[in-house]
């Protein structure tokens, strides 16, 4: 098989989509397409049209070859059917490999645009949509999105042969090439009335599966808090609801698609009817030779492949239309963040990135040491210094406005590690460096810097490993020291960790103290924390009362000037 250039997935750039209607999403993914679309198209309408003018070659083989005992003329005719037997095949197949490359460039631009504006919504999008129904849009209409641009070569071949055939016919037999030039949107068109209540239909069971798939994981996520209040009945009683819903708005789809469905079979049996009576009419007239009464009936159970094809198209854009439109539910959810009209490039060295709301600053180089009496303080300096609220006017690098910048610039530049540690499931390798290394070294020096190689060594397959959802199968230390080696191995310019520490024991906490500068070092790192064997190790320490700087210094010099920060601190160790 012709093996034809194709794109690898998911591409470096999906694109900005046009998020104003459903329709304008789909047209814009297939501009993205624009090429293989058309060559798809070429041979779409190369496998159907073939297909049509076998029954004519068929025709003229019997006219011309056995009714008239020319054996010349007989293989002449076979040796054309066998050409577009040949040919036939050949487009089939290279539409068919070309059909499924754009099915899977449509389903996946779309995945990847949902998932650049999930990076950017923070939790915006969360507040406005569950995290099941999200899951759910990716899984299920994104795929359905991509079903209509499979279908398309087949839809373009299907007008082209019906258009090629309805001419044949009229050649031969004005009667019988109106009738299929006017049949077949005729009886195409009886198809019509079932498309609105299925649109709608289909709409409502999406609806409603979504609730479901929402409830299931919020379900999930609390599993543990249900049964220690004894709720797990309650949950399935709603979920079993839901589930119930669900099979009702089915059940509602059911009706209209039977229809589609069964009008696939019906209305081209009845035009094949009229077709045969009409043409075996003519040929007991005398007006039709038997090779064209052959032709004509071939023709009219040809057309029944082009007609349920239409119908088939109109089923699937029916289902990409639906789920485009859940899609744009999810994009034109706004960011909290927004994105500047004309970004700043990013500067080659990040020389300094300060927060003037509290009056923290992080040099190039240093470790910087951030300590507050409440948990919240220290998550919001960063998340504002990682722009992940929507007021970043105080925090500039190199001296210029951080909002200035994009935010893709920013999240590859300024990563910011959570105090609660999240892995996912899959394999621990690529958990930890997701877009790879080309040797473990990296790796292993990154677990070592996190004091985590002892439970690499617990693990039977080592990096192999797959990590359960929610990495469930860890301890809430074992995870913490795994999330800090994937932020280590980020290698980010600024580097910006929130209490790194605060699950593991305190042998385990002064490897970590001693290590982390090593690993981090010639880059920015900013540790937020109250454990004095990580404060110890810092270049420079700030104190935070109300979210504001009452007092900065090394661990020594704080410990003897700065009765609060010995309060914050030593209270925490005797803790």
């Amino acid at each position: 098989m012709l093996h034809l250039p194709y794109r690898e997935l998911p591409v470096s750039d999906p694109g900005t989509p046009d998020t104003r209607s459903p329709l304008r999403f789909l047209v814009w993914l297939a501009g993205h397409q624009k090429h293989l679309l058309f060559l798809n198209a070429l041979f779409g309408i190369g496998w159907m049209v073939s297909q049509a003018l076998l029954w004519a070659a068929v025709g003229a083989a019997i006219d011309h070859g056995i009714s008239r005992h020319d054996p010349r003329q007989l293989w002449h005719w076979v040796m054309i059917v066998m050409a577009l037997g040949l040919f036939q095949a050949l487009c089939g197949a290279l539409r068919h490999q070309l059909a499924v490359t754009n099915w899977m460039q449509a389903a996946y631009r779309t995945v990847q645009v949902i998932g650049h504006h999930i990076t950017i919504t923070g939790t915006a999008l969360t507040d406005e949509i569950p995290s099941g129904d999200i899951v759910n849009t990716v899984a299920a209409d994104a795929m359905r999105i991509g079903g209509a641009y499979d279908v398309f070569a087949r839809f373009m071949g299907a007008i082209v042969a019906w258009v090629v055939v309805s001419f044949i016919l009229l050649s031969a037999s004005v009667e019988l090439g109106l009738i299929v030039l006017i049949g077949v949107p005729i009886l195409a068109s009886l198809t019509t009335p079932l498309m609105r209540p299925l649109h709608a239909a289909q709409a409502a069971q999406r609806e409603t599966a979504g609730r479901l798939a929402a409830l299931g994981s919020d379900t999930v996520a609390g599993l543990r808090i249900l049964r220690g209040v004894g709720g797990e009945e309650v949950f399935l009683d709603n979920y079993r609801r839901q589930s119930n819903l669900v099979r009702l708005a089915g059940n509602r789809i059911a009706m209209p698609q039977a229809g589609l469905e069964s009008g696939q079979v019906l209305l081209p049996a009845v035009l094949t009817g009229i077709v045969t009576y009409l043409g075996a009419r003519d040929v007991m007239n005398g007006t039709l030779q038997a090779g064209q009464l052959v032709a004509f009936f071939g023709y009219a159970t040809f057309l029944t492949t082009p007609l349920r094809t239409a119908i088939e198209y109109v089923i699937a854009t029916t289902r990409a239309f639906v789920g485009a439109g859940r899609v744009l539910r999810i994009l034109n959810v706004t960011p909290l963040v927004k994105e500047p009209e004309v970004a700043r490039a990013w500067p080659t060295n990040v020389e300094s990135l300060e927060d003037r709301s509290s009056g923290v600053r992080l040099e190039r180089g240093k470790m910087v040491g951030v300590v507050t009496e409440r948990p919240e303080e220290a998550s919001t300096i960063a998340d504002r210094l990682g722009r992940f609220l929507p007021d970043s006017h105080g925090v500039l690098v190199n001296g210029i406005a951080l909002d200035e910048f994009s935010v893709r610039d920013t999240r590859q530049n300024v990563v910011v590690s959570e105090i609660e540690p999240r892995l996912f499931s899959g394999e621990l390798r690529f958990e930890l460096a997701p877009h790879g290394y080309t040797h473990d070294g990296p790796i292993y020096d990154a677990l070592d810097a996190a004091s985590a190689l002892d439970l690499l060594e617990a693990l039977e397959d080592g990096l192999d490993t797959t990590v359960e959802e929610r990495g469930r199968s860890f301890s809430g230390g074992q995870r913490q020291r795994l999330s800090l080696a994937r932020a280590l191995l980020s290698e980010a310019e600024v580097l910006i960790l929130v209490e790194p520490t605060s699950a593991v024991d305190t042998h385990t906490e002064a490897r970590i103290a001693m290590r982390l500068g090593a690993a981090r070092r010639g880059r920015t790192t900013m540790v937020a924390t109250t454990s004095p064997l990580m404060l110890e190790r810092m270049d420079i320490i700030y104190v935070l009362v109300d979210g504001h700087v009452v007092a900065q210094g090394d661990h020594e010099t704080l410990l003897r000037d700065s009765p609060r920060y010995r309060h914050i601190v030593l209270r925490n160790e005797s803790a």
